[in-house]
């Protein structure tokens, strides 16, 4: 038989595993870590949040005319990376196009071209919860490496990848600033078919449409995140 005793205590330990459930529950709320891996949730993708910074984005780009040659207007994307709030604008803004690939086509491995593809590929990659692999001109790296050739303007160029780079199976996102005549990202892909990679597709910051490099991508998805009428 229960005395009043034992059932004030009764009533203190149901207050305290009450109060300890709230703090679970608001501690849980505040964190940003999944409770059941102790792994980063990416945020859901938003075309709110994208079309947002995009507008932020394009207002950040410098455009210079006659630039490399008379009759050409350059747009230099440098400026996005030397504020850290428009860099960080970048960053969400390419982690949100990616989530629009949708699940089944989230990347293991996160390619860059040699060299801007630098710039960003790493910090994206690990927002990804992937890899970084970097593609570069023949002769730069050390060890076996796979090799595949594209042409230029004035003749032919190789790109390679470190062999085991990346695993059979994997699937690899290619990322570059821009994309003009295509031959470097298609050269890119190559390499990735060469180690038994799945290609899931190309991302791009900005693009020349004239050039018309997607025809050379092999059909693959290709995603330009700024569209601008340069």
């Amino acid at each position: 038989m229960s005395t009043p005793a034992d059932a004030a205590q009764n009533l203190a330990q149901t207050k305290d595993q009450t109060a300890l459930t709230s703090v679970e529950a608001a501690v849980l709320a505040s964190n940003p870590n999944d409770a059941s891996r102790g792994q980063p949730t990416a945020a859901a993708p938003s075309a709110s949040e994208l079309a947002s910074t995009k507008i932020t984005l394009l207002g950040a780009l410098k455009h210079f005319p006659d630039f490399p040659i008379p009759g050409v207007k350059f747009i230099d994307i440098l400026p996005l990376f030397q504020d850290p709030v428009i860099h960080e604008t970048l960053l969400r803004a390419l982690e949100l196009q990616v989530l629009e690939f949708g699940e089944q086509a989230k990347p293991d491995v996160i390619v860059g071209l040699d060299a801007r593809g630098f710039l960003f590929g790493p910090s994206l990659a690990l927002r990804l919860g992937a890899s970084f692999v970097p593609v570069r001109k023949k002769g730069k790296m050390p060890g076996p490496c796979v090799t595949a050739a594209y042409e230029k303007e004035y003749g032919t160029d190789f790109f390679q990848m470190q062999e085991g780079a990346v695993k059979p199976g994997q699937k690899v996102l290619v990322v570059d600033d821009i994309i003009a005549t295509g031959g470097s990202a298609a050269a890119a892909g190559s390499l990735v078919k060469q180690l038994g990679g799945e290609l899931i597709g190309y991302l791009f910051i900005l693009e020349i449409p004239v050039l018309n490099g997607r025809s050379k991508l092999g059909g693959a998805q290709t995603v330009t995140l700024l569209e601008t009428n340069e």
